[in-house]
């Protein structure tokens, strides 16, 4: 019913060398991802490239940033092991509807850099979590795998799921489990 074989366009930025050219065979600054995918894996190479900056902007490769994503996954996939099917955590429910939230708002909006920042926020949760609940972190995993698949199917299967995570619904947010109990406010006079 459209003209257009789409409704939206979105350009895409240009990534730039680490040095800040473009990267060019010429200049030999060519990034090889078959040489990044050995050395970090094809999912921190993934979230690296969503993680860089916003979509439609140009950034520089920055192989520190990639080793970052690397660390944000081994996060995850130790943050497993603090798994309890009955725990229970206020703090870490609050925080995973927000991050539901945000990082649906966020794909839908092709700001998938702070989607991924979000999710960050909510693995650190987790690594300061003594005992993380089994429902919290199978939803963390579901919003997990657009972007890094391969950890995603691994950490749903070794929580007892048969079927492939990329075939379960996208979670939903409660806005009453999101309320903070407690807000500071600065005032001035």
């Amino acid at each position: 019913t459209y003209d257009e074989p789409f409704t939206r366009l979105q350009h895409v930025g240009l990534i730039l060398a680490e040095d800040g050219r473009k990267i060019s065979k010429r200049w030999g600054n060519v990034i090889n991802p078959d040489d990044v995918i050995e050395t970090f894996g094809a999912d921190a190479m993934r979230v690296y490239e969503m993680f860089m900056g916003p979509f439609s902007q140009a950034c520089a490769w920055s192989t520190n940033g990639l080793a970052g994503t690397r660390r944000f996954l081994e996060k995850i996939w130790r943050a497993q092991e603090k798994v309890d099917d009955s725990a229970k955590d206020i703090e870490l429910e609050r925080e995973l509807h927000k991050t539901i939230k945000k990082v649906g708002e966020d794909i839908e909006g092709f700001k998938f850099n702070t989607a991924v920042a979000q999710m960050m926020i909510l693995a650190n949760a987790f690594e300061a979590a003594e005992k993380i609940p089994k429902n919290i972190f199978s939803t963390f995993v579901k919003i997990l795998a657009p972007f890094a698949p391969h950890i995603s199917e691994e950490l749903w299967e070794a929580l007892g799921e048969n079927e492939s995570v990329t075939h379960v619904s996208w979670p939903t947010y409660d806005e009453e489990k999101m309320k903070e109990e407690m807000v500071t406010i600065a005032i001035q006079i």
